[in-house]
């Protein structure tokens, strides 16, 4: 790679560049160093600077680099998704790896597996009833149960446990290492993960995002160097924002982005959008760089058509032209 390729680096969500090679190398010690995330030639998404190995590339002796999962600290699970419309995912342990889940979003597990509710986040070092309620009280925040559910296998040789969808949609496993360490994501889209994750918050630091957007104010911060499991209603789109590029979605689809990218919601205006444009008053705004993942059913849209279609209801009509409206002018009567 040459020493003048276009290179970016990401700081306060914005991106700075383009640059070359050598004048990233300069810029990285005055910054976050290795943490912070670039983007260049040979690259498919912004990745951590001492992930790169053109720009970790010294004077120094060469030594011999890690293997991939060398300085993991997550566990290392193996996993399959099995379904299409409504998944499910079977995550396979060796003795003494731990999974840890949502309550209730267990499906099955084989005998070897010890399961065990625990109080707040166990992947913390909080200790003490304190630590423990403070990591609780995060969970709380983002509208989740106090308690998570752990499996471990106890037994020997490996153990299986299976999670399922909530509902209609897909599964989709992200390596936390290979995105940086750091993914945020809707508060409900959380099924499990390798037991060294850390299930945090992430406030959006604008009002409007907090009052408006469907996700809210809080937002869910996933940190670590293993694998979660997210679930996004319908179909999932996943999508790159170059550095600038913006990308206007309902504020519901949204289901998790990368931290170098920018939220930020936005009133649709005109008076006939507002009545009749049937979209909401606001549509949210992404603007890259990073990573944003789209989900094309969000649970709130499926509960409110189940809800406007009237559940166990039936009506005669429901085949004619006229439909509602016609129900409408002869009375409703059945």
């Amino acid at each position: 790679m040459s020493q003048g390729a276009v290179w970016y680096y990401a700081k306060e969500q914005e991106s700075v560049g383009p640059m070359t090679l050598a004048e990233l190398r300069a810029a990285l010690p005055n910054i976050d160093g290795k943490e912070t995330m670039v983007f260049g030639p040979g690259l498919v998404q912004w990745t951590e600077a001492k992930h790169v190995d053109e720009i970790m590339e010294s004077a120094a002796p060469p030594r011999k680099p890690p293997t991939l999962r060398a300085n993991r600290r997550a566990d290392e699970i193996d996993y399959e998704i099995f379904g299409e419309e409504m998944q499910y995912v079977i995550v396979e342990l060796d003795p003494q790896e731990m999974v840890i889940a949502e309550a209730g979003a267990m499906m099955f597990m084989t005998s070897g597996i010890k399961m065990e509710t625990q109080f707040g986040d166990p992947s913390t070092q909080e200790t003490g009833l304190f630590g423990k309620l403070m990591t609780a009280g995060k969970r709380v925040m983002t509208g989740e149960s106090l308690f998570v559910t752990t499996f471990t296998q106890m037994g020997k040789g490996k153990g299986q446990v299976a999670f399922a969808s909530p509902y209609p949609g897909k599964i989709l496993a992200i390596d936390l290492h290979e995105l940086g360490g750091e993914l945020i994501c809707q508060k409900d889209s959380f099924v499990c993960a390798a037991r060294g994750i850390k299930i945090g918050i992430a406030f959006q630091k604008k009002i409007g995002v907090g009052l408006f957007g469907g996700e809210g104010f809080i937002m869910q911060r996933l940190t670590g160097d293993g694998v979660v499991m997210i679930h996004a209603g319908g179909t999932l789109m996943r999508r790159t924002l170059k550095p600038g590029e913006q990308l206007k979605l309902d504020t519901g689809c949204l289901v998790a982005l990368q931290p170098s990218v920018t939220y930020d919601i936005q009133f649709v205006g005109g008076f006939k959008n507002t009545l009749f444009g049937g979209e909401g008053l606001f549509l949210a705004t992404v603007t890259g760089p990073g990573e944003v993942w789209i989900q094309s059913l969000p649970f709130s849209r499926l509960a409110g058509r189940v809800l406007s279609a009237g559940v166990g209801a039936t009506r005669k009509d429901e085949g004619s032209i006229l439909g509602g409206l016609g129900s409408m002018i002869m009375g409703g009567g059945e």
